[in-house]
């Protein structure tokens, strides 16, 4: 696995955010997620929703996985994953959001990225988790399962989605020796 720095997301990684994200929604969604879905997320709309997660987002709370030897541009290194926390509520905490760029799927990004949100969750209080994920997203629940994540019965629909979500969930218990949970 190439070498991945995971550290807060900052101001200037907003662009790459947005990248990242609309690759996952325009490659890989695009897969499981019906057209008129995956056709309805442009530019504007995603650059509006991840500049308000990162409003909303408590300092820490938003993730990037950063590529090594890949670079923008202007010489920073390439953002090839995306993590947005949630609020802990009666030592359950929330992963609103895990995306890692089409390129770099396969990688071990997501891996470490969750790694880093969990770790995070658990310095907050937190002895849980829950995430949803679309119910038709096959590869990313296959995942969440191999990291020990498992349907917990709950399931919803969004209406600017209006597609079927599960909710995930896992305990955050202290790592054993080889590092599992």
């Amino acid at each position: 696995m190439p070498t991945v720095t995971v550290r807060p997301a900052e101001v200037r990684d907003l662009n790459q955010v947005v990248d990242v994200f609309l690759g996952c929604w325009r490659e890989t969604y695009a897969a499981v997620l019906p057209r008129r879905l995956v056709d309805a997320m442009t530019d504007e709309s995603a650059r509006e929703l991840w500049a308000r997660a990162a409003q909303e987002s408590a300092p820490g709370d938003l993730l990037v996985a950063l590529g090594a030897g890949r670079e923008v541009p202007d010489g920073h290194p390439q953002v090839v994953g995306v993590a947005r926390l949630g609020d802990v509520v009666d030592g359950t905490g929330h992963l609103a959001s895990l995306y890692v760029s089409p390129q770099a799927q396969g990688l071990g990004v997501g891996r470490r990225l969750m790694e880093a949100a969990l770790t995070r969750l658990a310095a907050a209080g937190a002895t849980s988790a829950t995430l949803w994920v679309f119910r038709d997203n096959a590869p990313s629940i296959a995942f969440y399962r191999h990291l020990g994540w498992a349907p917990d019965g709950h399931e919803r629909t969004q209406p600017e989605f209006g597609e079927p979500e599960l909710r995930l969930s896992r305990s955050l218990a202290p790592a054993d020796g080889d590092g599992r949970r």
